[in-house]
């Protein structure tokens, strides 16, 4: 799934070490909001683990990002918590500038004559007929 906004919150980083391997491991939460949404904004928080993929991204606090992440639930002491970890991080383009005031507007080649005025309709003969049920 893909989330579209801007970074409002970065949270502290989280470190450990694996259980299992005992390779360490390090994951950051950011929240993002939606930016198309003015009246009633949404806000996601996600995750990216790794501290690769933290550089790699290099997330900064009030940039426009698209966001790419996966959803999970896991269950701990019978209840249910959503993960969301991202696995892309893309920077929204900006829009082109704007040209500064009393700039001239841009001229793209000659300009085009508007079109010859169309011929009054005049009825044939044969349109005395008709055939429209109607």
């Amino acid at each position: 799934m893909d989330f579209t906004g801007k970074i409002i919150a970065i949270l502290p980083k989280k470190t450990g070490v694996a259980k299992s391997s005992g390779n360490p491991w390090t994951a950051q939460e950011f929240v993002i909001e939606d930016v198309v949404s003015n009246q009633y904004p949404r806000r996601m928080c996600f995750e990216v683990y790794g501290e690769d993929r933290l550089n790699q991204f290099n997330i900064q606090m009030g940039e426009d990002l698209t966001v790419s992440f996966d959803i999970d639930a896991r269950q701990w002491q019978d209840r249910w918590f959503n993960s969301l970890r991202a696995w892309k991080v893309e920077r929204v383009a900006a829009a082109a500038p704007a040209p500064f005031a009393g700039a001239p507007a841009p001229t793209y080649g000659a300009p085009v004559p508007p079109p010859p005025p169309a011929a009054p309709f005049a009825a044939s003969p044969a349109d005395d007929k008709d055939d429209l049920p109607f």
